[in-house]
């Protein structure tokens, strides 16, 4: 990004952003206060080199747009710094979790292998927090289902 001479920050920014986070950066550079309804949080401290005590430790997504010219599948997902678990539904009831540390490609599903117990449910429980966050209507319409730890 090309900001002005009072910004700090230099390099790589190592907290998880998302592109609903430009327009309330946007608008607090300028000075505008960030409306209530946007869903995603100004990057502006970050990009003035500091580290901010509250940030977002997963990012959630929704895939909705099938088919479209990408042809993927109607999903939704969440991830952190090491797992990311995804859901596909409509058509399909398919699930896949990832650890991201040891397959970044995401070449083997790991949902539902035995030892995956805990992590399985710690995602499931950012996944439904995220939804309710963003106020996902697919949260009514596929309910997640339960995992024992």
């Amino acid at each position: 990004m090309m900001l002005p001479k009072n910004f700090n920050a230099k390099g790589d920014i190592d907290y998880m952003v998302q592109n609903i986070d430009y327009a309330p950066t946007f608008l607090d550079i300028a000075g505008v206060q960030v409306p209530d309804d946007m869903q995603g949080v100004s990057m502006l401290p970050l990009l003035k080199g500091e580290k901010p005590a509250q940030w977002r430790d997963a990012l959630y997504y929704h895939f909705h747009e099938y088919p479209a010219e990408h042809a993927v599948k109607r999903h939704y997902g969440i991830r952190d710094s090491r797992y990311k678990l995804i859901h596909f539904y409509n058509d399909i009831d398919q699930w896949e979790l990832y650890d991201l540390q040891e397959d970044p490609s995401e070449m083997h599903n790991i949902y539902g292998q035995p030892g995956t117990e805990e992590i399985t449910a710690t995602m499931m429980e950012k996944l439904r927090k995220a939804q309710m966050q963003y106020d996902d209507p697919v949260r009514f319409e596929c309910p997640l289902p339960e995992v024992k730890r």
